[in-house]
């Protein structure tokens, strides 16, 4: 009986993170498209893939005692949360930059948009779920998680993106990673 009503708290907490989530993500969306260079944060790939990699977590784990496992990974769970908002947030302006060209004259442009588009959308729900999952195991650290779908998509993004700037302006690149 116990276990049922912790098991309906944390649904319903999950629940209200996603929706919080997604009006804050929806809100975002719809503000101005000004000053949408500036709106796209770098995110260090290689970084993000060391914080997602279960060997790393596996590792922690043997070499560290059960409570500052705990405080570490809780550490993990909340870079990667970080890391996840700016891709998030980075789909959103990615969404407005394709909507803006999506207007263009040129087939080959509109059709980078409409992919760019589709691209930042589908990270932006994947954002979402990955929040919500890190939220969960910031509760029950010893869980596993994976926010692999994240980066794999937001590399995905960025190709997109850079194919619709050297479509749009071929002398300004588009970088949506961080430089090694």
């Amino acid at each position: 009986m116990n276990l049922a009503i912790v098991i309906v708290i944390a649904a319903v907490l999950a629940l209200g993170i996603i929706l919080r989530l997604a009006v804050s993500q929806s809100l975002q969306a719809s503000r101005g498209s000004a000053g949408l260079a500036v709106a796209i944060r770098p995110i260090d790939l290689e970084a993000f893939r060391n914080l997602i990699n279960p060997a790393e977590d596996d590792y922690l784990r043997r070499r560290l005692p059960p409570a500052q496992f705990r405080l570490v990974r809780r550490e993990r769970l909340r870079a990667m949360a970080a890391y996840v908002q700016v891709a998030g947030r980075n789909a959103t302006a990615l969404v407005r930059v394709g909507e803006a060209a999506l207007a263009s004259g040129d087939a080959r442009i509109a059709g980078a948009a409409q992919q760019l588009v589709n691209d930042a959308l589908l990270l932006r729900r994947n954002t979402t779920v990955a929040l919500a999952r890190i939220y969960l195991a910031l509760a029950w650290p010893n869980s596993g998680f994976a926010a692999v779908r994240v980066v794999d998509r937001y590399e995905q993004l960025s190709g997109a993106a850079m194919l619709l700037g050297r479509l749009q302006n071929p002398a300004v690149p588009v970088r949506l990673s961080a430089l090694p």
